[in-house]
């Protein structure tokens, strides 16, 4: 599972020029599920970002997590984040789980966040729109196949 977390001080998902989620502070999370990924993928990476100490605190130190600043997480499915792209010029995406496999464990995802924080989302496999403002910007990767 991988994850693009993006510092924000708002986003928002449409389709069709209909927001269909929207945050204000918190975290954009574009979330790629590939082939192996399981339910402990899934509580590895919500704790993560839950504890994840990126906002600033009175001394301008990143050290705050999303419960400090009452923040937010807007998570929005993001097969590409496992394409390929060393032969050729056209990335291939086999290293992404089949919807079948990907959706239930987005959608656990999803809940478990909302479990822990206000969690917004876009919709599985729509064609969506994103628009958000970075903040600092602050963008972090993680992967709970390489836990670095």
């Amino acid at each position: 599972m991988r994850a693009v977390i993006q510092r924000v001080k708002r986003a928002t998902v449409a389709i069709d020029q209909q927001v269909v989620g929207a945050i204000q502070a918190g975290f954009l999370v574009l979330l790629g599920i590939t082939h192996d990924d399981t339910e402990e993928d899934v509580d590895w990476l919500v704790q993560k970002i839950e504890k994840l100490r990126v906002f600033a605190d009175e001394q301008g130190a990143m050290n705050l997590d999303l419960k400090a600043i009452q923040g937010a997480v807007l998570v929005v499915s993001q097969f590409t984040l496992f394409a390929q792209y060393k032969k050729g010029n056209r990335p291939s995406f086999i290293n992404a789980a089949q919807p079948d496999h990907a959706k239930p464990l987005y959608q656990l995802f999803i809940h478990k966040m909302q479990q822990l924080v206000p969690t917004e989302k876009g919709v599985f496999g729509a064609d969506m729109q994103i628009d958000l403002l970075n903040d600092g910007p602050v963008t972090i990767i993680m992967d709970t196949k390489h836990k670095e």
